[in-house]
């Protein structure tokens, strides 16, 4: 089965020549890289995974198109872009011909102001529409409706909600209270959902038996091709093992043909990120 992770965070340190965003907080103390990445995948039974540049980062995605460029079989890369700059504009019909770059990455929790803004947004939900660019969205589950509102005004834009949009710092059943507010959009095509760092919404051990039900509530609205294993790994309270075998040995009602496409096929077919050659 190949396994592909939605998302992990790569980051070096805080030098001069590569400034850290203010008050950044890194999810680790000691930087992260490449090669610990693939350290931790080969131990994990990880094949491959896409990149997201961590806020810290800015909006830089070197680091991440390295990773993607050294190791084209392994990496690829949802990348950053500043809206609000000029220069921004027009981007995106060649977005995804830079080699190991795949769509964008935006996350609305800490400004959702941005999100309903068309001066902010507007040109780049219809770019990245026209020129096929396929888009992270991070919201809480009160945004939802208005990422349902640009799924329903661009169609062909598709649009991968991070996280099941859940809310940081809150976990078990007061995580999942609203999560009728995320089944909800399942009914725009062009949208799906990762079902990503669900180990850090709850309290219980291994193998977090309340995260089940709301993994097949998801699974019943969203269908398996669109929600797509991810572990978000630098934050993550388990061993990266441990949130894969979550859905491949403790969902046991999850269809050998389902979890092939939760755990990475379907990710890499919404993608258009090629599998690997079996």
């Amino acid at each position: 089965m190949l396994i592909v992770d939605s998302q992990v965070h790569i980051w070096a340190a805080n030098t001069p020549e590569r400034p850290w965003a203010p008050n950044a907080k890194p999810h680790r103390p000691e930087p992260f890289g490449k090669n610990e990445l693939l350290q931790e995948m080969k131990v994990a039974g990880v094949d491959r995974v896409v990149i997201v540049p961590p806020s810290l980062d800015r909006t830089r995605n070197d680091l991440a198109l390295d990773a993607a460029q050294s190791h084209p079989a392994q990496f690829a890369v949802m990348g950053k872009i500043n809206p609000a700059l000029p220069e921004s504009r027009g981007a995106l019909a060649g977005w995804r011909e830079q080699p190991g770059m795949l769509g964008l990455r935006f996350n609305f929790k800490k400004n959702m102001e941005r999100l309903s803004n068309p001066g902010y947004m507007g040109w780049l939900w219809a770019e990245a529409e026209a020129a096929g660019v396929p888009l992270y969205v991070g919201v809480d589950h009160p945004a939802v409706k208005l990422v349902d509102a640009v799924a329903e005004r661009h169609p062909r834009l598709r649009i991968i909600l991070d996280h099941l949009a859940l809310a940081g710092g809150i976990k078990d059943e007061e995580a999942f209270r609203n999560l009728d507010m995320l089944l909800a959009i399942a009914k725009r095509p062009n949208v799906a959902v990762k079902v990503s760092a669900l180990p850090g919404y709850t309290t219980a051990p291994y193998p977090y038996r309340n995260l089940h039900d709301p993994v097949r509530r998801v699974h019943d609205a969203f269908g398996p091709q669109r929600m797509f294993w991810g572990s978000d790994l630098t934050r993550l309270k388990c061993t990266y093992r441990q949130c894969v075998t979550l859905f491949t040995e403790e969902m046991p009602w999850l269809a050998t043909n389902d979890l092939e496409l939760i755990m990475g096929r379907a990710l890499c077919e919404w993608l258009h990120w090629p599998a690997p050659a079996q």
